[in-house]
């Protein structure tokens, strides 16, 4: 049935055209995506709350043109919840994903994607997020793992905490939680550090060069998301690519197995998961550290 009404957390939620095909390689409709973000925010939603969320929507399917939208309109429901946020020049209202009806009414409105801040709105200019986005120049994720194995080690030698998660592309997320205490440039400022760090070390396999030309087929250690304003892909998140696959959360053994794909997970396989596998990713802010010592180490270590 295309058209329908249903309950979820005390808000009457009206579907519409749940028979439309969004992913035609695979066959995946409105309906599917929204059965997704039902089912998946009991998991997600502790990664999710109190984040600035950045939409990304697809109403006629990824093979049609999307578009980004940070604005909540005026005809969303009075009961998501909202957070006016200032940037450059103005202000901006974002929806913040704090429940699963908000998730299930935004995956009705053809939001395939969900992109979240790196801090809380409680605090939104003191990050809990570091993040290290592993971009390869080509579809090699071998080098994405020998880059993630590798910063995984730095981040180690400094005595920080780590985790990863597939972005659903080609690339990896390496994250340090973080405990409030540093604002955004000093966040930013040790990211970069933490990049130039490992390009130094590793000159013939990774970089920190920004323009592309100059990256010469190394992997690309991305420092450039911690930054007020920048948001990064949500961990369970669809990503708008044939075969739906899904951001995913991985331990480090996972992440850095032999024949292991960035893709490997999508809507058709990622409940079968975790019905194997807890979250890699629960308590993940039980592990939140200061950055003050680690910078004393990498001055010392680069």
């Amino acid at each position: 049935m295309s058209e329908t009404t249903i309950e979820l957390d005390g808000h009457a939620i009206e579907l519409s055209s749940q028979d439309k095909v969004l992913f035609a390689d695979c066959g995946i409709t409105k309906g599917d995506l929204v059965d997704h973000y039902r089912r998946i925010a009991a998991v997600a939603l502790p990664h999710w709350r109190d984040r600035p969320a950045s939409l990304q929507r697809f109403p006629d399917g990824i093979d049609a043109d999307g578009f980004f939208q940070k604005d909540a309109p005026e005809y969303f429901p009075s009961w998501i919840a909202r957070e006016r946020l200032k940037k450059e020049g103005g202000s901006v209202e974002h929806v913040l994903v704090d429940d699963a009806a908000t998730a299930v009414y935004l995956a009705n409105q053809g939001c395939v994607t969900l992109h979240l801040g790196l801090s809380r709105v409680d605090r939104i200019d003191r990050p809990d997020r570091l993040i290290l986005d592993l971009d390869p120049a080509g579809d090699d994720f071998g080098r994405v793992q020998d880059a993630a194995r590798r910063t995984r080690a730095l981040l180690d030698e400094l005595e920080l905490p780590s985790f990863v998660q597939t972005t659903g592309s080609r690339g990896l997320h390496v994250v340090v939680p973080l405990d409030r205490s540093a604002g955004f440039d000093a966040v930013r400022d040790f990211a970069h550090r933490l990049a130039s760090c490992l390009a130094r070390r590793h000159p013939d396999r990774l970089t920190a060069e920004q323009r592309k030309a100059a990256r010469q087929g190394r992997v690309f250690i991305d420092y450039l998301r911690n930054a007020y304003g920048q948001t990064a892909v949500a961990p369970y998140t669809v990503r708008a690519k044939p075969g739906a696959p899904v951001a995913t959360p991985l331990d480090w053994d996972e992440a850095l197995a032999e024949g292991q794909s960035p893709t490997a997970y999508t809507m058709r396989n990622i409940f079968r998961r975790l019905g194997q596998k807890a979250d890699p990713w629960q308590g993940i802010g039980d592990q939140a550290v200061s950055l003050d010592a680690a910078m004393r180490r990498l001055d010392d270590g680069c």
